[in-house]
């Protein structure tokens, strides 16, 4: 059985995704985590700090995943259309769920800094990710921007289509 702070952060992941993370209370966290209150409360002070938990996690899982998808390929552009493959996977495991890190940007408010620090981390870290790969600023920039609207026109309509038009444009790119 996994502790009661993963309970929460494993139960917000999910009710973030479903509800989004304005409509989702801490009182149902609490509830369908199965955790009492004052638990909740011993591990994260408000559900600002528990989506920062959470962004934190799933930058973690999200970036170990990317990277040992990737890694099979052995020169740069197949790791760059492997990253792309790696959407269709996650697309597919996780029901063309989309970004979690924009899905909150959405919702969250001009004021809430310290999670918008985290999703700015997790786009730097991806955009770095990129760079490395190719090693042209422009170009990189260029990739890392098709991958993000490859990310959200796939949610959109629930298709690889834009996914797979990415790839080819890529392929004709380098």
């Amino acid at each position: 059985m996994s502790s009661p702070r993963e309970r929460i952060i494993n139960t917000a992941s999910i009710l973030f995704h479903q509800q989004g993370y304005n409509s989702t209370g801490i009182n149902q966290i609490i509830s369908e985590a199965n955790v009492a209150k004052a638990s909740f409360y011993q591990h994260f002070k408000s559900k600002e700090a528990l989506c920062i938990a959470f962004l934190n996690a799933r930058h973690e899982y999200w970036f170990s995943e990317l990277l040992s998808f990737v890694a099979k390929a052995e020169h740069s552009k197949a790791k760059l259309l492997n990253a792309f493959d790696f959407i269709i996977q996650m697309n597919q495991k996780e029901n063309f769920r989309g970004c979690s890190f924009l899905n909150i940007l959405s919702e969250i408010s001009k004021e809430q800094d310290d999670i918008l620090s985290v999703i700015q981390a997790h786009k730097n870290d991806l955009r770095s990710f990129f760079e490395k790969e190719i090693g042209d600023e422009l170009l990189s920039a260029h990739i890392y921007l098709l991958f993000e609207s490859a990310i959200i026109e796939s949610q959109l309509f629930k298709s690889n289509e834009l996914v797979e038009k990415s790839k080819k444009i890529i392929d004709s790119l380098i």
